[in-house]
């Protein structure tokens, strides 16, 4: 997401509303005085035609402007002092406070810290909490804790938030987890493709994994889920579904209907499903994903789901844009998804 602040007005009324949000998106001078300041900055506000604006103290330095010796803008701004306490805050608690409550703890609105937290984390408070959650959840569950007990020690005060898809990010029941894909034999092989090195992995039913990145890193993840599991590296098994992806790479298979076995929970299973039904070359936004499966205000919840895909082209997330514009992100890589609905779009309009 782009910076808010891209426009002199925009800046001038951060500077007017000495607004915390803008602090690190940019600095201010004041010819008047000679000193430049963080937006924040408690002193005296200047008259507008003394006012400039710089991308950086450097700049600032270089236009012949020396720091703010109030609101020290070199330092460490309070934006940042306060995420990082929230994160402190966070990681710390046995029970998530609400973003009210954590917004009060370090000084900030619930507005300025929701997005200030966003922007540095590149999550939410609350999506921050759950990530923890589930991290805490996941390692309860490989040192083989009953689910109940893995289920408290990792914060959750009911099976409810379990289970519920804006708290659950485990993908997949915690007992299928727990066994770690115990009794399942999956073969799995890394190969070339125009977005770079492709994982792809399958059990006797269709894949459970098809990835983008270091081979090594995609690897290590592979066996670190289905810890559990016979993992065989043999690429034979895998060839219709290699064949199938290359080709559809290629722009000679658009459709790719390939079969999948790709753990979830109901709900993730469901925004997959949904995922399937956008056709070639075309896209919706979140909103519109969440209302295709008849859960409107769940748009959170399926953004999630759509971060969780273990199984990249067959289940088409990168058709999911923003409502804002662009691209949005994706698991494999921003470049990848735009190269491959760029792709579409082409291929599309032949």
């Amino acid at each position: 997401m782009g910076s808010a602040y891209t426009t002199k007005e925009r800046r001038w009324a951060a500077v007017l509303a000495r607004d915390v949000g803008a602090d690190g998106e940019f600095w201010y001078g004041v010819r008047s005085t000679g000193i430049y300041c963080r937006p924040s900055c408690p002193s005296r506000r200047p008259r507008r035609e003394n006012a400039s604006f710089h991308d950086s103290p450097e700049a600032a330095r270089v236009a012949g402007l020396r720091p703010c010796l109030r609101c020290q803008p070199d330092g460490v701004s309070a934006g940042v002092l306060a995420v990082t306490q929230a994160k402190v805050l966070l990681d710390s608690a046995e029970t998530p406070p609400t973003l009210t409550d954590l917004a009060a703890a370090v000084g900030l609105s619930p507005f300025h810290l929701q997005r200030l937290f966003k922007r540095a984390v590149g999550l939410s408070p609350k999506q921050y909490a759950v990530h923890l959650r589930t991290t805490r959840l996941k390692e309860g569950l490989k040192m083989r804790k009953p689910i109940t007990v893995a289920m408290y020690d990792a914060g959750h005060e009911t099976s409810s938030t379990l289970y519920a898809p804006a708290t659950d990010s485990l993908g997949m029941t915690p007992g299928a987890y727990r066994a770690g894909g115990a009794g399942q034999t999956i073969h799995f092989a890394v190969a070339e493709s125009p977005l770079g090195p492709m994982l792809v992995a399958a059990t006797i039913r269709g894949l459970c994994a098809v990835r983008f990145g270091e081979v090594g890193a995609m690897t290590a993840e592979l066996r670190a889920e289905y810890h559990a599991a016979e993992l065989i590296k043999d690429a034979a098994p895998l060839q219709p579904y290699i064949q199938g992806l290359r080709s559809y790479l290629g722009g000679l298979n658009p459709g790719l209907k390939l079969d999948t076995d790709a753990p979830g929970t109901d709900f993730q299973q469901r925004v997959w499903a949904a995922l399937r039904e956008i056709p070639h070359g075309e896209t919706r936004t979140y909103s519109e994903l969440a209302a295709m499966i008849g859960e409107p205000q769940a748009v959170r919840a399926v953004a999630t789901a759509c971060a969780r895909n273990p199984v990249a082209l067959v289940v088409p997330c990168h058709r999911i844009i923003p409502k804002a514009g662009g691209s949005g992100g994706y698991r494999w890589g921003v470049e990848r998804k735009q190269a491959l609905l760029e792709a579409e779009r082409e291929e599309r309009s032949l």
